[in-house]
């Protein structure tokens, strides 16, 4: 029986490679198949903890903090367009313009996650096509509701989460402890608490470390057959 494996997916909403990488681990999931036994978790990440509420350009933003050019922005922007498509994330780089503040957002994360690992999955997905398929404000509590409604979660309790400060301790918690592990930087997804795979990689590295981890080989290749 393969053995099962936990998997701690630390990450922002506001990430574009955290959309690319969860869509890489799904694919590397499904490529493993029925026998794979996976217990995912979502821990919490703020790229920009100190988000003003009304967000930023990200032009603005990105421009500042990492010195990138409009030239750059628009082959860095291409990039991800193009790895999401071949992942089936469609990104629109139209829409996606500002960037928020996602701690609500990540209390949401945290609430679902407390349903169930289904919800909370359903709900990350729901989030991250939200912004950066369709340029939507994760930091308004109505669009986050409504968000958490798509997702088949109840949006007015998704709602009375967002009226009051819940969650926001255990938020602050997952973060402290994963900048005290030396993460800093998401997509950070970590197997068996052990072994950690960093940034949007390709659909090869996880499924190579579901596998070793689980115990379930490759599939062997067919032989080719020649011609008679």
């Amino acid at each position: 029986m393969p053995n099962p494996v936990k998997i701690d997916f630390v990450s922002d909403v506001a990430c574009p490679w955290c959309a690319i990488g969860l869509a890489a681990l799904e694919r590397a999931m499904a490529n493993v198949g029925d026998g794979l036994q996976v217990d995912l978790h979502f821990q919490p990440f703020e790229l920009n903890p100190d988000m003003v509420p009304e967000g930023e350009s990200i032009a603005d933003h990105l421009g500042r903090k990492y010195g990138l050019t409009p030239e750059q922005l628009v082959q860095n922007g291409e990039a991800l367009r193009q790895r999401g498509e071949a992942l089936g994330f469609s990104f629109d780089l139209e829409k996606r313009d500002r960037i928020y503040n996602t701690f609500d957002a990540h209390r949401l994360l945290q609430w679902a996650g407390g349903l169930g690992a289904p919800q909370q999955h359903a709900l990350k997905r729901a989030l991250l096509q939200a912004y950066h398929g369709e340029g939507r404000d994760v930091s308004d509590r109505d669009v986050l509701a409504a968000v958490a409604g798509s997702a088949g979660l109840d949006d007015a309790e998704a709602r009375r989460v967002l009226d009051t400060d819940a969650f926001a301790a255990q938020v602050r918690e997952r973060e402290h402890f994963y900048q005290q592990q030396g993460i800093r930087a998401v997509p950070s997804v970590i197997f068996n608490d052990r072994h950690l795979v960093q940034g949007g990689q390709p659909v090869e590295v996880f499924e190579r470390a579901l596998r070793q981890l689980a115990g379930i080989p490759a599939s062997p290749a067919p032989h080719d057959v020649g011609a008679t």
